[in-house]
């Protein structure tokens, strides 16, 4: 006959969609009542309206319904209470998830490497080579996430395959997944066709907002999307993470790779340190002959003048746009070739590590 420590078995391998953990580990399992093969299990959702409750209904269903003895699985949903969720996220997260005092976490603390992903100007595919790197070093087996700091212009979202608004825990916001890389963005609070007209103390605060009162797990790498230019968000950045290096991408034509210099400078007067640069859209390949459209060599020559690490060319083609419009970068494809120029950088990254 079945038992309820068979069946609190079973929902050790029914995970919340959002959170990664199992519902036991979560306290989300309220109740099991069994009645001869009929199984009756209560899960509190951290929100009323959870839009993945039919995920978790159909997990636990699937799970306990696969034991020996069990004719059926019925599912109800209740609601957490704010003390709940607190002790959520104080499970989750720890006490020094917050910087003391202030209910905010330590800004930049969830992170071993903090790397923001800029360019002097916009249309160099500085937010594709930001996915795509994210992609790359979660390949390599580094816990990842990615702050869209690009208010004005968000396309991290649609490039990573992901929408919906987040949930919140404790006053905690949870960060979207694609897969196993944590997104947040402004994007998830807006139409994607509505305009931010916002002035610099409100992206100074939202910045923050997302840095500070995110729930991010402890990742190997934070990768931060950033407007082009040497803007507000920024200097926001510099000022609350201070330890973050700077990864340029440039395209190879002077004018692209003289304004990417710019940041550069940015960088110096804000103390950050420059890590390299990445040379996109370098050459289009048509059968074993390269065409240099935007010329060569930019990329290159810009890193020698900061004196700082050449990451190499990324060539265009037409797959990389193909995975940005379907939201499934192109380095997460393990049957890609282009996915190596990717994991090539990724790899680079790692060994640039002190």
């Amino acid at each position: 006959m079945i038992d309820k420590e068979q069946v609190m078995k079973a929902l050790n391998e029914v995970y919340d969609p959002e959170l990664r953990k199992p519902l036991p580990e979560l306290d989300m399992v309220k109740s099991i009542d069994i009645d001869g093969g009929k199984v009756k299990v209560e899960v509190t959702l951290t929100i009323p309206g959870c839009p993945l409750k039919k995920t978790i209904s159909d997990d636990v269903a699937a799970k306990v319904g696969a034991l020996e003895g069990v004719d059926s699985v019925e599912v109800d949903f209740g609601v957490m209470t704010d003390e709940q969720r607190k002790n959520i996220a104080k499970k989750l997260y720890g006490k020094d998830h917050r910087a003391e005092g202030e209910g905010q976490h330590l800004a930049g603390d969830f992170a071993k490497r903090v790397i923001a992903v800029s360019s002097g100007k916009g249309g160099v595919g500085k937010s594709t080579v930001t996915a795509n790197l994210a992609a790359a070093l979660t390949r390599l087996g580094h816990k990842v996430g990615i702050l869209d700091a690009d208010v004005y212009g968000f396309s991290i979202p649609r490039i990573m395959g992901v929408s919906g608004q987040p949930t919140i825990i404790d006053e905690q916001i949870v960060p979207l997944r694609s897969g196993n890389i944590q997104i947040m963005s402004m994007g998830f609070f807006l139409d994607e066709d509505q305009p931010v007209v916002w002035r610099g103390p409100m992206l100074h605060k939202a910045i923050n907002q997302f840095i500070s009162d995110v729930l991010w797990d402890k990742l190997d790498y934070f990768l931060i999307d950033l407007p082009p230019g040497t803007g507000d968000v920024s200097i926001t950045i510099s000022q609350a993470l201070p330890k973050a290096e700077i990864l340029v991408v440039t395209t190879p034509q002077p004018v692209a790779s003289h304004t990417a210099g710019r940041v550069a400078k940015m960088a110096e007067k804000t103390k950050l340190s420059v890590l390299g640069v990445v040379e996109n859209m370098s050459y289009y390949e048509v059968n074993g002959t390269r065409d240099y459209i935007f010329g060569q060599g930019g990329g290159k020559r810009l890193a020698e003048a900061l004196q700082v690490d050449f990451f190499g060319e990324i060539p265009i083609r037409t797959e990389i746009r193909e995975g940005a419009d379907k939201g499934t970068p192109v380095a997460l494809l393990e049957d890609s070739e282009i996915a190596e120029y990717y994991l090539k950088i990724a790899r680079q990254l790692a060994e640039t590590a002190a």
